[in-house]
């Protein structure tokens, strides 16, 4: 009646489709990884977090020694698997298993609340590269394994060489893919004690390794915003808070001033848009 109709915007699976966006991969996805690090959240939190972000969500992974003081771990595996994310345990708890020599008894434990995924590391015990492998050949029997590679000291030389090296050899043993250490911190490995991130090492890893074989820990967003822009929105990210999973799903889509650009979006001048 003299007045413009409004028009809503399309959908697709419930959620709007108007703006040109990156492409971003569906679950199961092989790339475009997020691993998120859970330090003993309640399973309420899991609930939540799962019923929002889910879909954004591939690998959950129960921080160094969580799980096994975790008293709702079972129903979280279980919350995880309906939701389709795989659900891991920490490195170091398989660490300390190995050195009481339970390594048989953690991985007994492991199958039998359901999970499928566990981390094989050496940041903390006295692990040769040989005893690594071992423990992935073995832990690769039953469970998908993902191996992190680096150390949790952050007077620790970081030596890109070794670090590849290390990976190539885990992924050969039956390693699922190479998380590459940065801690929950964000401050060691491949980050300086600023957390600004080493490029050389992350460029060498990337060439040496393959980028669709390597997870990068990113718990910071500015690091996430670093990879994003530098790898790509498909870059494999982890030790992710499972509260800051949306907000990385904004960065991978363009959808944050960090990243704006691979959306398609320049600066526009002051005077206002279109202007």
């Amino acid at each position: 009646m003299g007045q413009s109709q409004v028009r809503h915007p399309s959908q697709v699976d419930g959620r709007p489709a108007f703006l040109d966006l990156p492409r971003r991969s569906a679950k199961p996805r092989a790339a475009g990884l997020t691993h998120v690090i859970d330090m003993g959240y309640p399973a309420a939190m899991v609930r939540s977090v799962l019923e929002t972000a889910a879909a954004g969500i591939d690998l959950w992974k129960f921080g160094f020694g969580t799980a096994y003081i975790d008293p709702a771990i079972t129903e979280k595996v279980a919350l995880l698997a309906r939701h389709g994310v795989t659900a891991c345990i920490g490195g170091t708890l398989l660490e300390i298993s190995w050195l009481q020599d339970r390594v048989e008894a953690c991985l007994e434990w492991a199958a039998s609340i359901g999970l499928g995924c566990v981390e094989v590391s050496n940041g903390v015990a006295p692990m040769s590269p040989e005893d690594k492998r071992r423990l992935i050949k073995r832990a690769a029997a039953d469970f998908v394994v993902v191996s992190e590679v680096g150390s949790k000291d952050a007077a620790a030389p970081v030596n890109a060489s070794a670090w590849c090296d290390e990976m190539l050899g885990d992924l050969a043993a039956g390693a699922w893919l190479a998380l590459a250490e940065g801690r929950a911190s964000g401050t060691v490995g491949l980050y300086r004690p600023d957390g600004s991130a080493r490029a050389d090492l992350v460029d060498i890893v990337v060439s040496s390794v393959g980028l669709d074989h390597v997870i990068f820990e990113a718990p910071q967003t500015a690091q996430q915003a670093w990879f994003i822009r530098r790898l790509g929105n498909e870059v494999n990210l982890g030790n992710v808070a499972p509260a800051d999973v949306v907000g990385l799903e904004a960065l991978r889509l363009g959808l944050r001033a960090d990243t704006l650009d691979i959306a398609g979006v320049g600066p526009r001048p002051r005077g206002g848009p279109g202007r």
